[in-house]
């Protein structure tokens, strides 16, 4: 009798803790082995032109990412930030004229709005966060192809163009944009009053409004830092892309982004945002993607294996939540 719980004990407990070792670290290991893999079978892999490629790619998507990882760790989601970068793309070729400055600022603008709006639905209204921001999901692109009159427009300012293909310190500037970005937003997130009351805000909803924390305010300025981080990325997509167009610039961003989010570690519960973790699951979404189609498989097939990987990563977390 009194063997069976000294034997089933250990298991659970290895479980445990192989559940949460995969959630805290099983998306570094699966960007570590598909470097291995690259290095291995995939020719000029490990050339210098390659990787800065990779990483200019990945870029936009780590930008948007990190804004999701705000609202996902309030427990929201935001679908509008592809419709979002394109009315930010939409909104550069009318003010360019002006400068690079006002064409960046209401551009940028664009993601403040479009973030009031969703947060405000959100703690305001009462809306759920997934059908508040689908609102913009739809009319946010359409309102860009209004804009654009439906038309790819080619950007020839210098300045905007040199955010796309400039560096410093050999390193893109894009690049630099994004690594700077992440570094802020994780001090926001861990050092900052408003990065716990975020995480608190996350965790417990009514709680935090018993203590007295700002509830509302809280999510409002999530939700504008997420449209904010979203039109900059949709910027510099242009820049990189040397053209405005609405019709596809971020399609599928909220997909890669949510993707990145999920695989990094933050739960979709709430209540944790995982910075790092972000950034490299949005790496790992990246390499996923070129690794499938240099070896001449179709993106269908790279959009069916994120399906897998978020499948996996929300089974892991909800193992680790159940114990």
């Amino acid at each position: 009798m009194t063997d069976v719980p000294i034997t089933l004990a250990p298991r659970g407990l290895d479980r445990a803790r192989v559940t949460a070792l995969l959630q805290r670290y099983g998306v570094y290991g699966a960007v570590a082995a598909l470097l291995l893999f690259n290095a291995v079978f995939t020719d000029h892999f490990l050339t210098v032109d390659n990787l800065r490629t990779q990483l200019v790619q990945v870029s936009p998507i780590v930008i948007v990412a990190l804004g999701m990882a705000l609202v996902i760790g309030t427990e929201g989601v935001d679908l509008s930030v592809g419709s979002t970068m394109a009315l930010a793309s939409a909104l550069l070729p009318l003010y360019l004229g002006y400068g690079l400055a006002p064409a960046l600022l209401l551009a940028l603008f664009a993601g403040v709005v479009v973030g009031l709006v969703n947060g405000s639905l959100v703690s305001l209204v009462g809306l759920q966060p997934i059908v508040a921001t689908l609102a913009l999901f739809v009319g946010g692109r359409g309102l860009a192809l209004v804009i654009a009159d439906g038309q790819l427009k080619q950007i020839e300012n210098k300045d905007l163009l040199g955010l796309g293909t400039d560096s410093a310190l050999g390193v893109p500037v894009v690049v630099l944009i994004a690594g700077v970005l992440a570094v802020a937003i994780a001090f926001l997130v861990q050092r900052t009053t408003f990065g716990r009351q975020l995480v608190a805000v996350g965790g417990n909803r009514a709680a935090a409004a018993l203590a007295g924390l700002p509830v509302k305010r809280v999510l409002i300025g999530v939700y504008v830092l997420c449209g904010v981080l979203a039109a900059l990325a949709g910027v510099l997509a242009t820049a990189r892309l040397t053209a405005s167009d609405p019709s596809a610039l971020g399609n599928l961003m909220e997909l890669s982004a949510i993707t990145a989010v999920v695989v990094g570690g933050t739960p979709l519960t709430g209540g944790s945002v995982r910075v790092l973790g972000t950034v490299t699951g949005a790496l790992l979404m990246q390499l996923l993607h070129a690794t499938l189609v240099t070896h001449n498989l179709h993106d269908s097939t790279a959009q069916m294996a994120q399906a897998a990987i978020i499948l996996v990563a929300v089974y892991v977390a909800r193992e680790r939540r159940s114990r």
